[in-house]
């Protein structure tokens, strides 16, 4: 990359209403999640926000076919 070539920037926190939206669920499911802990996220002034690189995390296991749950997105591992 050359120095006047600007490499693209996301966004670095997403609030609950995009996260549901992502992973189409309910904003509740995503509300229980980060109070359950399965999603870690801040609090800021009232509202929750969820780092990008946790969400980057969470799609790159579940695209890894990991074995293991991620209960968050509702992977039984393989499970029926």
């Amino acid at each position: 990359m050359s120095l006047t070539e600007v490499a693209p920037v996301g966004p670095k926190f997403y609030d609950v209403r995009e996260v549901a939206a992502m992973f189409r669920m309910s904003r509740m499911t995503v509300y229980r999640a980060i109070g359950s802990g399965e999603l870690p996220a801040v609090r800021m002034r009232g509202k929750w926000l969820v780092p990008a690189r946790v969400i980057d995390d969470l799609v790159d296991e579940a695209t890894k076919g990991a074995a293991h749950d991620l209960p968050f997105l509702g992977n039984t591992g393989g499970r029926a």
